[in-house]
């Protein structure tokens, strides 16, 4: 394994696209997930279809001490990883009050602190070769506060800025870094998260194809910002515009329960 791409969450939804997205390019992969035994069965597939090299790290990224053991596993290996994907994350529906503390933690620890730490190892190497990728998916959410959804918009927020801060500082270096603004997608992640029955998620839903093959697009073009659809590109507009106390009743609608 020489050039390849770190994906994160690869195991379903946008990071089993992106998996196939790299594979079908012929970029060898590690994937990373919890769950090993879809991970080896999508890398079964793409060795066999693709005819890439493809290791499988199974890890739970709300763990520091198995995020540490993600990035020596990858180092010992000595691939040149030329793309990280930051796919990993989770999302809750609720009143914080009245949730589950250490639900918010893992999301903070998997949302940020891991997508963090992860940059932070892989990005030097991409540095000192003056070519590198890297993806860390945000979203729409964290355009504005997100009532019903505070830690998780907080989490997107934080991965939006991150991005942007660095996608300026690696001007001129090779290297590029893309956030990834989608909406509401098609993926096991509302069910995960309970916000399948959110109005938000009624109001309609683009696909996880879709939404990675944009991404990848504008990865490789060295894009800093995509919010992927049409309806999302108004909606992060008309944040900008609206007044915030309206803003946040719009976002606290849209995350309770449809009746």
């Amino acid at each position: 394994m020489s050039r390849a791409a770190l994906v994160t969450g690869a195991s379903s939804g946008l990071g089993e696209e992106f998996a196939r997205l790299f594979a079908a390019d012929g970029i060898d992969l590690v994937l990373v997930a919890r769950r090993r035994e879809r991970l080896e069965t999508l890398a079964s597939e793409l060795r066999t279809a693709r005819k890439v090299a493809v290791h499988v790290v199974s890890a739970d990224l709300a763990v520091p001490e198995q995020v540490e053991r993600v990035i020596r596993e990858v180092q010992a290996l000595q691939p040149e990883i030329e793309f990280l994907v930051n796919n990993a994350g989770l999302g809750n529906v609720g009143a914080f009050a009245g949730s589950e503390l250490q639900t918010q933690l893992v999301m903070v620890d998997v949302n940020v602190r891991a997508l963090v730490r992860l940059t932070h190892a892989f990005l030097p190497g991409m540095l000192a070769r003056k070519k590198g990728r890297v993806l860390n998916i945000g979203s729409t959410a964290g355009l504005q506060p997100g009532p019903f959804g505070a830690v998780y918009y907080a989490t997107k927020a934080f991965v939006n800025s991150f991005t942007e801060a660095l996608s300026h500082e690696l001007k001129g270096t090779g290297v590029t870094a893309t956030v990834s603004l989608p909406g509401a997608t098609a993926t096991e992640f509302a069910s995960v998260a309970g916000s399948g029955s959110t109005r938000l998620f009624r109001s309609g839903v683009m696909s996880s194809s879709e939404v990675a093959r944009d991404a990848y697009r504008a990865m490789n073009r060295g894009t800093p910002f995509v919010v992927h659809g049409f309806m999302n590109r108004m909606l992060a507009f008309s944040v900008r515009l609206g007044p915030r106390s309206v803003i946040r009743s719009i976002a606290a609608g849209m995350n309770k329960p449809a009746g």
